[in-house]
């Protein structure tokens, strides 16, 4: 069985600093040198592995902390912020994300002989220890990048191990849902990805819900549940990211910016921006580069 050094030593590797895509489909690592901020971003289905630091996500009200041989697992896209909590030079944050494809997920379940049942979806993060039976093959996946010739004939297998085991962990009820292409959890995926296209138009929440195939008050319940908040916060939350996106990019001003991410009143904007973020516009994006240079306040 692997240990959690031989999975730390793996990433470290291979890892750059930051966000690093690898040549095995669907697996990234991440290393952080130094306490950061990250921007906030919409994360799709992952499971997201922290071997060695401390980060804390952000979704709803209430802060969720990972530290070393603790995994998160989303299902949805969801609009997420991040903090790096403890990571230094000589003590890396190191971590690992692995996508998570619905129909994957629908050839393990069946290979198992799982009984597919649509169960009411749970929220679409959930978290974890890292024991063994999950410990073991990532960290064989991981160790993969050491032998490229291997990747394509062992890491398909060890990719579905990795799914075997969570299909019967604490996350199956959730990662079911993700499978099942008429589940709520799909139909959520609907009401969401339309949202994110069409992120800056109004939104007609009766039409979203006839996408969906959901009745209004099912929509709401079940958006909420799984990703908690309503539609229009969501479609809030992702102008405000476009907007702290832009703004970070020098794209134009804090006012043309609010106005081309749908908002129609650009004090409105500031407040929702200073609530969310905890700056007002123009300071963030000051501030937001600065940290991205790595220059101390």
């Amino acid at each position: 069985m692997a240990s959690l050094g031989e999975l730390q030593d793996a990433i470290a590797r291979h890892a750059g600093e930051g966000f690093t895509r690898t040549c095995i489909p669907r697996l990234a690592l991440m290393r952080r040198d130094r306490i950061i901020s990250t921007s906030e971003s919409v994360y799709a289905a992952w499971l997201l592995v922290v071997a060695q630091g401390r980060v804390r996500l952000m979704l709803g009200p209430e802060p969720l902390e990972l530290d070393a041989a603790r995994y998160a697992v989303t299902s949805v896209d969801l609009p997420l912020g991040g903090d790096i909590r403890e990571a230094s030079p000589s003590h890396p944050y190191l971590g690992a994300a692995l996508g998570l494809q619905p129909e994957l997920l629908a050839s393990v379940m069946h290979d198992m002989g799982a009984q597919l049942l649509d169960r009411p979806p749970s929220a679409g993060m959930a978290v974890g220890s890292l024991g063994s039976t999950l410990l073991d093959p990532l960290t064989r996946l991981v160790q993969l990048l050491d032998h490229p010739r291997d990747i394509a004939m062992l890491a398909p297998m060890i990719e579905r191990e990795i799914l075997y085991h969570l299909l019967l962990g604490e996350q199956a009820g959730m990662l079911r849902q993700l499978a099942l292409s008429d589940s709520r959890l799909s139909r959520i995926n609907r009401a969401i990805n339309h949202i994110r296209r069409e992120y800056a138009a109004p939104m007609r929440v009766e039409l979203l819900a006839r996408r969906a195939g959901m009745s209004l008050s099912s929509l709401h319940r079940h958006f909420k549940a799984v990703t908690g908040m309503s539609p229009l916060q969501y479609q809030k939350r992702l102008r405000l990211q476009e907007a702290r996106r832009r703004l970070s990019a020098r794209q134009d001003s804090a006012a043309s910016i609010a106005y081309a991410v749908g908002y129609e009143s650009a004090s409105q904007f500031s407040r929702d921006y200073r609530r969310l973020f905890g700056v007002p516009p123009s300071r963030d994006a000051v501030d937001f580069r600065d940290r991205l240079l790595g220059i101390e306040a």
